[in-house]
């Protein structure tokens, strides 16, 4: 099993005592493989500007560069023509791609999105022309169906569909494949959000038929600022550069710029080489473990967490498809008694537990979902670090604050924009 940093760390109980620190906020961010952290010290001592400069350590760091888009492309499973570009995560690789659209390029969208592949479309700076937005299909066959309806009705020309692999709010992984499938037949591109589908499980461009995948380092154990789009070149290649600035340049006069091919044409300014290392590694160091060895031990404990939280009455998971639908280790949830805030700031004070809540930065589908009389909603989600012990303390103090509330009162601090506890504490 590959280690994470800080796995074991002990945190102080507002209440009295200590525990174990229970991460169960990989979606929002996952913590740092110790082979990511190992990489990149490993790299800093020769660490230099890359591709122009001459001496020995530009070299070497050109080539970790270079290797590094290597190893993501492998990840990946790119196609020997694909493009790999590096970039700050999902959003900056979708706003990318928007801009790199053929002029009036028609695209088609679920609610069902993360902000980041459901607004960049529209943006300022977009290419798009006509951007649909498809209600929340209640099956993953009525998602085929919208898709191939709505690329149909589209204005002929280039078009492309975006989707997400894995919800971040439920966890529920789409047909990638056949959207790919139904796009091709209609003339249309496929371009898949995996943020949250490629920590968890292996994704490959060739064996899914999409032309485009984004997803970011610091969800994939690798938070050091980095990101990926990868896909097909046609499009990249015929647009502008993302940020014009050195690196992308090839000539530069008085009066004109000729602008460097793939992928150098997107990489403006001095690229994020340690960032590219540290996803590099973390790529290499899944697949070296076993993606799916890993993909089975998470579902063990994924099914832990929903059985348990099934159990524990008042609570309510969010889903948008059937209960025994595929889904990453993520379950969202509301206790029908408590607001989630309330929920999130008791089990990190009085139980040593991290979870995240809110919208989670895809709010038309999480409204959509919400049981009536809830504003947002408690999101748990499992990670290389995650533990047995963990997901059962989660489930056993969510039934404890169900039961008879927090033990603390809570006040918002706004210097960290969450509820903290009161002092002098227990009431």
């Amino acid at each position: 099993m590959p280690a994470v940093v800080g796995a074991g760390a002990r945190v102080e109980l507002a209440t009295g005592g200590h525990a174990e620190y229970a991460n169960l906020d990989h979606a929002a961010s996952a913590p740092c493989l110790a082979a990511v952290s190992d990489a990149v010290a490993a790299a800093l001592p020769t660490y230099a500007s890359v591709h122009r400069g001459a001496g020995l350590h530009s070299q070497v760091t050109t080539r970790a560069y270079e290797a590094a888009r290597a190893s993501v492309a492998r990840f990946v499973g790119a196609r020997g023509s694909d493009a790999v570009v590096f970039v700050r995560g999902t959003t900056d690789a979708l706003n990318l791609l928007a801009r790199a659209l053929p002029e009036g390029c028609a695209v088609v969208v679920f609610a069902a999105e993360h902000h980041a592949s459901l607004l960049p479309w529209q943006h300022r700076g977009s290419r798009a022309g006509s951007v649909a937005r498809l209600p929340l299909p209640p099956t993953p066959q009525a998602a085929a169906a919208a898709a191939r309806a709505a690329l149909r009705a589209a204005p002929e020309g280039p078009r492309l569909l975006c989707v997400t692999a894995a919800s971040n709010v439920t966890g529920e992984v789409w047909p990638v494949a056949e959207l790919a499938e139904v796009a091709h037949e209609e003339g249309a591109r496929l371009c898949v959000d995996a943020a949250q589908l490629v920590p968890h499980q292996a994704f490959s461009l060739s064996r899914s038929g999409a032309d485009y995948v984004a997803f970011s380092a610091h969800k994939l154990y690798a938070p050091f600022g980095a990101g990926v789009l990868a896909g097909r070149t046609d499009w990249l290649r015929a647009a502008a550069p993302y940020l014009a600035g050195g690196g992308a340049t090839a000539a530069v006069t008085d009066t004109d710029v000729r602008w460097n091919d793939l992928p150098a044409r997107h990489e403006a300014g001095s690229p994020n080489v340690l960032g590219a290392v540290a996803l590099a590694a973390a790529c290499d160091t899944l697949a070296a473990a076993g993606q799916d060895r890993l993909h089975a031990r998470e579902q063990e404990l994924l099914r832990r967490l929903r059985t348990g939280l099934a159990a524990v009455p008042g609570v309510t998971e969010l889903r948008l498809w059937a209960a025994d639908h595929p889904r990453v280790g993520i379950s969202s949830f509301v206790v029908d008694s408590l607001p989630a805030d309330v929920v999130a700031a008791a089990l990190s004070a009085e139980y040593g537990i991290g979870v995240r809540d809110g919208l989670f930065c895809a709010h038309p589908l999480t409204r959509h979902l919400l049981p009536e009389g809830h504003g947002s909603a408690v999101r748990a989600s499992i990670g290389l670090g995650t533990t047995a012990e963990h997901v059962d303390r989660l489930v056993r103090a969510v039934g404890e604050l169900a039961r008879r509330g927090p033990r603390l009162r809570y006040r918002p601090d706004e210097s960290i924009g969450h509820l903290v506890p009161e002092v002098p504490g227990p009431r």
